[in-house]
């Protein structure tokens, strides 16, 4: 009797690996090994730039906070010192969504921080 070589199993396996690199240049999509280190390599930058994206985002706000009050005449650290003393609890993407998009609100909290500070 023959011995076992996974059959099926290992077809099916293969076939869902082909289906996710569908699409990619080359012996990249449609060879097994060269599929399978091309869709690790893949899913590593996947997820590392998952969280290069957060770094980026958070950086865009804090220098868009920073211009906007520069304007208003005082630093980014001691308007988020500022913040942090007045007890206002809002977070950076929310401040630099104010900044860009509603001035008037944004003049009153900078008024409230110097206000503190």
């Amino acid at each position: 009797m023959p011995r076992a070589t996974k059959g099926c199993a290992r077809k099916r396996s293969r076939k869902r690996l082909l289906n996710k690199t569908e699409g990619y240049w080359g012996g990249r999509g449609n060879l097994y090994r060269k599929a399978m280190e091309t869709y690790i390599r893949a899913m590593v930058f996947s997820f590392r730039d998952r969280k290069a994206r957060k770094r980026k985002f958070r950086e865009l706000w804090i220098s868009r906070i920073s211009a906007a009050v520069r304007e208003r005449g005082i630093s980014y650290s001691r308007f988020i010192r500022g913040l942090v003393n007045a007890n206002v609890d809002l977070n950076r993407k929310m401040l630099a969504e104010m900044a860009v998009n509603d001035k008037p609100a944004f003049d009153r909290l900078v008024e409230q921080v110097k206000s503190v500070v």
